[in-house]
């Protein structure tokens, strides 16, 4: 039975009820971000729906595994490198960086989890192979890595909680305009130094 057509009580209108299966881990993420902002979980997901917030294709299966993998501990997911910057050659993976909750020690585990995942292929993203990479937010006033450091050039934010990512971003970004993380290569390979 088409959910769409169910009676209405005054004709053949659509009822506007549906139901909608979704993962638990999905589910439980909506939940929680729906009480943060203290509203339902119903009217939560009609936001999002009506916004255009929601997305299409190789994005969501990513978010979606990241959710399965780590549950609430999932801070966020940012895509990076040259998918993101628009420079995907025919031999690019997709760099995705799957961020945890700091209570989530980083570990092969993790990885091993993720592949456990693949039991209906690899992730794929446009025909090339994703590259997980999982981590912690920056701490503030420790030293930012390399690797924050590039995401915070060209990350895009899939999915995050609270919009702890994007700050952390924001506040990298901050650094590299003012000078105080420089960029360098050698060899063709990028790496980051704290200026003096």
């Amino acid at each position: 039975m088409d959910d769409t057509r169910l009676p209405s009580g005054d004709g053949d209108e659509p009822s506007g009820r549906f139901l909608l299966r979704i993962p638990p881990a999905l589910h439980a993420a909506l939940r929680d971000s729906a009480a943060e902002a203290g509203i339902s979980l119903n009217e939560a997901c009609m936001r999002r729906l009506a916004t255009g917030s929601h997305k299409d294709g190789p994005e969501i299966e990513a978010v979606l595994r990241a959710l399965s993998l780590l549950g609430r501990d999932l801070l966020g997911v940012v895509a990076y490198g040259s998918w993101a910057r628009g420079d995907l050659r025919d031999d690019s993976d997709v760099d995705l960086l799957v961020i945890a909750a700091p209570s989530v020690p980083l570990s092969r585990a993790l990885y091993r989890d993720w592949d456990r995942q693949d039991s209906e292929g690899p992730l794929e993203w446009e025909s090339h192979p994703v590259e997980v990479h999982v981590a912690h937010l920056p701490v503030p006033d420790e030293r930012i890595s390399a690797l924050w450091a590039e995401v915070a050039l060209d990350g895009i934010v899939l999915f995050e909680r609270r919009y702890d990512v994007s700050r952390a971003l924001a506040g990298i970004r901050r650094r590299i305009l003012a000078g105080e993380l420089v960029r360098r290569e050698v060899h063709g390979h990028p790496y980051w130094v704290e200026a003096d």
